[in-house]
């Protein structure tokens, strides 16, 4: 993989899916795109809004086929880091192989799905395999459930990744169930937060604003900004005719980080956790 000078690394995204309409979509979905979001357009939008290096992501639609991200992050010849998703038994040589082209990451996507055993044996020698290779685990799941699955991936030491801020719902405010749990969870070093998704969160877009604002100040009280890292969800699945990348990027400037803080989510954290160099 070419190196790249950290003189040439103005800011990460971290969160964003490339596929294409003629991809063989899983067969349990909650959704299928009617477009194609291509390597080509997603490099287009990092250079047209400031980004020199991006880490991608594999949707729920295309299930554990990853051929197409794999294939994605060759092409970009080291500006990219993938995240997958494998099946509970995959060899430990293909993780070898994933790990080569630039994969950090397996995204376990809960999303309408009945929680799973992590303690079950194919669980077990999955997370062996990502931890030798320094892997973390990325959640995308409701709020009220991530301490849960958090507490049941820690048996493995492994690095925890969660996904749009946990999921909250913005009407239910700081309040809600898991959100304080959430915050306990930032002492114990190992577990990470994407600052992504706010149009997600279920309120109006005001509501999401102030949500996101509150939850953010707690969230980097409790685990740091060096935990904290932004994405921009590109290219925005199921609200693609409300998002793009630039709205994206207003909805981070109105929560009024401060320079430390932003560098943090736009560069430092996700250059260390996905290694880049």
């Amino acid at each position: 993989m070419p190196h790249n000078p950290a003189s040439s690394m103005i800011a990460i995204d971290s969160h964003a899916h490339v596929f294409s309409q003629g991809l063989t979509l899983a067969r349990e979905r909650r959704y299928a795109p009617a477009y194609d979001a291509s390597l080509a357009d997603y490099l287009s939008q990092l250079q047209a809004h400031g980004f020199s290096h991006g880490v991608l992501v594999q949707p729920s639609f295309l299930g554990t086929d990853n051929g197409y991200l794999l294939g994605a992050l060759q092409a970009a010849q080291g500006r990219l880091r993938g995240v997958v998703m494998l099946e509970p038994d995959v060899a430990r040589q293909t993780l070898i192989q994933m790990d080569q082209l630039g994969v950090r990451g397996v995204r376990l996507n809960l999303m309408g799905q009945p929680l799973p055993d992590l303690a079950a044996p194919q669980w077990r020698h999955r997370f062996a395999c990502m931890a030798e290779l320094g892997w973390h685990v990325e959640l995308h799941r409701q709020l009220a459930d991530i301490p849960t699955l958090v507490r049941a991936l820690q048996l493995y030491g492994l690095d925890i990744v969660i996904d749009h801020l946990g999921r909250p719902d913005a009407r239910s405010g700081l309040g809600q169930g898991g959100f304080a749990d959430l915050l306990t969870l930032g002492g114990q070093g190992n577990v990470w937060v994407k600052v992504s998704g706010i149009y997600r969160l279920e309120g109006s877009p005001e509501q999401n604003e102030l949500f996101a604002r509150q939850a953010l100040g707690a969230l980097e009280a409790h685990y740091g900004a060096e935990r904290l890292m932004w994405g921009s969800d590109w290219p925005h699945t199921q609200h693609e005719r409300t998002m793009s990348y630039g709205q994206a990027l207003e909805q981070l400037q109105a929560l009024g980080c401060s320079s430390e803080l932003r560098k943090a989510l736009l560069l430092e954290t996700a250059k260390d956790l996905y290694r880049f160099n």
